[in-house]
């Protein structure tokens, strides 16, 4: 792993917002921001609004928080950036499309599951994913995970194949409705030849 990834792991909760988007970090980032920024006026520009044991404490207890939250996230930072490297589980990506093209749907869902529960921005098992769900004539699931990858920054590589698969779920959503409204007219030309 890189130095420069470990840069974002010095302002708690950047790298987790930055690896992973994860909105719950942001709070801590601004605490962060805030209380740095807050230390800095005190002690330099107006070191006489306060008492400065109260300000020196303060420090002593943000370095202390700092010094915590750097460490947790150096430690986490391997499994923002490639969980599936950093995770004990096995990869089961390649039993799941082996399941798939052996149409082993339920199979294949199972096991894909699995793959996105170590990493559940995986673009190419969501996509598998997507297909089985159209497989299995759940196109409504299929197109939020389709939506689901179109939304991230990894899936961008993915777009061809986005757009196949949003095609052929379109596709099936359509003779799906067609044979309704055939119902209907000839629910129609029934009642009028009656």
């Amino acid at each position: 792993m890189e130095l420069r990834n470990y840069l974002t792991c010095f302002w708690p909760g950047l790298s987790e917002l930055w690896w992973r988007g994860r909105l719950s970090a942001l709070p801590a980032a601004v605490a962060f921001g805030v209380g740095l920024n807050a230390y800095l006026v005190l002690n330099y520009l107006f070191p006489t609004w306060l008492d400065p044991v109260l300000v020196r404490s303060a420090f002593w207890v943000g370095l202390i928080v700092w010094i915590y939250w750097t460490i947790k996230s150096i430690r986490e930072l391997p499994g923002m950036i490639a969980p599936r490297e950093a995770s004990q589980a096995p990869d089961h990506f390649p039993q799941a499309q082996a399941a798939y093209l052996q149409r082993d749907w339920e199979q294949a869902e199972t096991l894909l599951l699995e793959v996105l529960r170590v990493e559940p921005r995986d673009p190419p098992a969501l996509l598998l994913l997507s297909s089985v769900y159209r497989e299995l004539d759940r196109p409504e699931h299929s197109l939020a995970l389709l939506g689901e990858i179109s939304r991230l920054e990894v899936g961008d590589r993915w777009h061809i194949e986005l757009e196949a698969e949003q095609t052929r779920t379109e596709r099936l959503i359509e003779e799906h409705d067609l044979p309704d409204e055939d119902e209907s007219n000839e629910d129609a030309a029934e009642m009028t030849a009656a």
